[in-house]
């Protein structure tokens, strides 16, 4: 049997891959209107803000890959340079919280096929009964979509990246074009208000805001876990760096024309199908369902996208021994993990399954995104404080490269870590009992506890049962970012 991937990927396939896992139209479609519910007429200047703490952080994964370039990226970078224990949680925390998006992108990619075959009128069949908000008739048509993706990844990255960049491009031909054209057809008077940080309601809702912000920048570091399948590591660094500006510059454009186009009562109004509703006010029937065929694309891409890094990270972690040997088994055909690939789409079917006990699917996505939106923070903040303890001997040597690999990511790491503790302790302060409800911050909390809980847990497990030698390096002392390691060792 192999046991190491092929190398067939090269900058334009790490674009689209983390692309397809930020899933800009998805954020724009989705997360947009849910942010005006937070922040108000303020989106373009949260987009901005957010984006500032993530670029920092996307300099520490550049800085890390050229000189280590590994399947795991935070896990063993962390673990390396921190601690192993950390190093550990956040590579499990990261795994939990990508199943935790698997679960609930399952559900909005049914969602969005519901509301397409709804405006194609098969809703007036007999007996058909479509709803696109019932969390249930969602799921389990966003579980046949799963089950597709996966077994498209299982074959091979190189075909799921082909497939990822045909969806990818007629999104975004979508996107531009409406939202370019709201730019000059919307009603609504542009204001430089929109992009002053001052005018936002209140800290609580500038950090809340934050949080969901730097959520949809989430994924652009998915192309550093297949960094042992392109042909050159560094064009994973390239890859990242690409993605993560286009997004800037997609979210941008769609903040502003969403403003223009829609008044606020109506764009925090309709949260989850605010591309959908943004379509209808520009155009008629059939052009007006071009945005809902895009976010149909965008959710069933990001779905494959999201199984690729993370099946990649379980391999790097089989591989040391903290996970089980079945994530470290290479098709000897397809020089995939298929075996790990088609169980994390079991494993997330069976959490989509679990999440029935949220009805709406609305509600839903709030939970899954304010949750997945703090150890997003928690585990980038780490993995900033990686290259900085890394690299810290620049301060000494090379003053000029130390900005960016220590200074820049230590800035970030500081701003990610307050505002997600700041969001857990206003979500601590809203509720005084814990009910299993969207609006509530005790569940809120919880879910970002269990994830931690469990990875001690698992971690536990890993040390004394598995006795794997991760637990037993030895940090690694600082040292110039010119040095290099072995390409595909996590050991």
């Amino acid at each position: 049997m192999a046991t190491d991937m092929r190398r067939s990927l090269g900058v334009l396939d790490g674009v689209v891959i983390a692309a397809s896992s930020t899933a800009a139209t998805t954020s724009i479609g989705i997360g947009l209107g849910l942010l005006a519910g937070v922040v108000g007429l303020h989106l373009p200047v949260l987009m901005l803000l957010a984006f500032l703490p993530v670029a920092c952080i996307a300099g520490a994964y550049a800085r890390l890959n050229r000189v280590d370039p590994n399947a795991g990226n935070s896990y063993v970078w962390i673990g390396r340079s921190l601690n192993p224990w950390l190093g550990f949680l956040s590579g499990w925390v990261m795994i939990v919280a990508s199943v935790v998006f698997l679960a609930y992108t399952t559900t909005v990619t049914g969602s969005a096929l519901l509301a397409l075959a709804g405006q194609a009128g098969l809703h007036r069949l007999p007996g058909l009964g479509l709803d696109p908000g019932s969390t249930l008739q969602s799921t389990l048509l966003g579980m046949v979509v799963l089950l597709a993706v996966t077994v498209t990844a299982t074959v091979g990255v190189d075909l799921a990246a082909k497939f990822q960049r045909a969806l990818l491009v007629f999104e975004y031909l979508v996107l531009l074009g409406f939202c370019g054209y709201g730019l000059f057809a919307g009603s609504q008077p542009f204001s430089l208000e929109w992009f002053d940080p001052f005018g936002i309601p209140s800290v609580a809702a500038l950090t809340q805001g934050m949080v969901l912000a730097v959520f949809c920048y989430w994924g652009f570091d998915a192309v550093f876990s297949v960094s042992e399948e392109v042909r050159d590591h560094r064009d994973a660094s390239r890859a990242g760096t690409i993605a993560l500006v286009t997004m800037l510059g997609l979210f941008l454009l769609g903040s502003v024309a969403f403003q223009r186009v829609l008044p606020l009562g109506e764009l925090a109004d309709h949260g989850a199908e605010g591309l959908t509703y943004f379509g209808s006010r520009l155009a008629s029937q059939p052009l007006a369902a071009l945005p809902l065929v895009a976010l149909t694309f965008s959710a069933v891409a990001s779905l494959q996208a999201g199984v690729i890094p993370t099946v990649r990270s379980m391999f790097a972690m089989g591989r040391d021994g903290t996970l089980g040997p079945v994530w470290t088994r290479i098709h000897p055909r397809f020089g995939t993990p298929a075996a790990g690939t088609l169980l994390l789409g079991a494993i997330g079917a069976a959490v989509a399954g679990l999440s029935l006990v949220i009805p709406k699917v609305t509600d839903l996505i709030n939970a899954a995104v304010n949750a997945i939106g703090i150890v997003v923070a928690a585990y980038y903040a780490l993995t900033a404080l990686a290259a900085a303890a890394r690299f810290r001997g620049l301060l000494r040597t090379r003053p000029r490269e130390a900005l960016g690999a220590v200074v820049l990511p230590v800035l970030g790491a500081t701003a990610l870590l307050a505002l997600g503790g700041y969001l857990c302790w206003t979500f601590w302060r809203s509720a005084d009992h814990f009910q299993v409800a969207a609006d509530n911050g005790w569940f809120e909390l919880s879910v970002p506890a269990f994830m931690v809980l469990s990875g001690l847990a698992a971690g536990a497990w890993a040390k004394w049962r598995r006795r794997s030698p991760y637990f037993h390096r030895v940090p690694e002392a600082g040292h110039p970012a010119t040095s290099a390691v072995p390409q595909g060792s996590s050991r």
